[in-house]
């Protein structure tokens, strides 16, 4: 790794199996922009797989909702499950708009995300959380960090974000998603906005221009143990841990982007 040393992103890369499963996200990326519908019908696979990462995303956060009911309510304030899909939705739409300013402020656009997916203007809305503010996030059990902690591995990833580098997306997207998982910086939705700057990372790079190969449908399909067994990995900072991650975040494009497929290939017999 000492041949990356100014470059950590990169670095992470070169660990066993993180190279494998970066070609093979690009292969399997590649395989889904070549299909015929993606000529002539591509704004409809985006709409389609912003839908359904939206889906993926709230069941990883407790609302295992069926994708009929997600394209069916109208109403998302009901109860907690109804607030967690309609911040998810909110947040697939939003990321699209984001991609601009995120390789020049990363931080403003989290913060963002954060009102996004809140919906209200709370007083803990849109910032990094304080000393003693709770955070709402069940899914996750690791050690909170502490505020001082978060403001600066934040500004680090920040920092890592606007310096660009060698790495791939695939790691980039891995470390970013890890990483606000492990802080959770905000007081609510942290995990949400988490799996929408992983997608953010992967559409900017140019890997998933389109934005057709959701990631988050992938976690959930692999399931939240998988997820947090994965995650565990990551907040260990281990060599193995670290290519455990990422390969496993490579597996969820892999599974988003068979979603997608599916999607084209039933535009494509008229059957969606």
């Amino acid at each position: 790794m000492s041949t990356h040393a100014s470059d950590p992103l990169a670095a992470l890369g070169s660990l066993p199996g993180v190279a494998d499963s970066v070609d093979s996200v690009r292969k399997a990326v590649d395989r889904v922009y070549g299909h015929r519908v993606m000529r002539r019908r591509s704004n409809e696979i985006t709409s389609e797989a912003a839908l359904r990462g939206a889906r993926g995303s709230a069941a990883l956060a407790g609302a295992d909702w069926a994708l009929e009911e997600v394209r069916r309510r109208t109403d998302f304030s009901a109860d907690p499950e109804a607030r967690t899909v309609g911040a998810a939705l909110r947040l697939s739409a939003e990321g699209g708009q984001l991609l601009s300013i995120w390789r020049q402020s990363p931080l403003r656009v989290l913060a963002r995300l954060h009102l996004v997916a809140e919906g209200e203007p709370l007083d803990s809305t849109g910032r990094p959380r304080q000393a003693g503010e709770p955070v709402d996030e069940p899914l996750i059990e690791a050690p909170l960090p502490t505020s001082a902690e978060v403001s600066g591995r934040l500004d680090g990833l920040a920092e890592l974000i606007i310096a660009g580098g060698e790495a791939p997306a695939l790691v980039t997207a891995a470390v970013v998603h890890g990483e606000l998982l492990a802080l959770r910086p905000f007081t609510t939705h942290n995990g949400l906005i988490a799996r929408a700057a992983e997608r953010i990372v992967l559409v900017g790079s140019g890997l998933d221009p389109k934005s057709i190969c959701p990631a988050e449908v992938g976690h959930a399909e692999l399931g939240r143990d998988a997820y947090l067994a994965a995650f565990e990995g990551y907040v260990s900072g281990t060599a193995e841990g670290m290519a455990a991650w990422i390969t496993h975040c490579g597996r969820a494009v892999e599974l988003g982007v068979r979603e997608s497929t599916a999607v084209c290939e039933a535009l494509q017999r008229g059957a969606a």
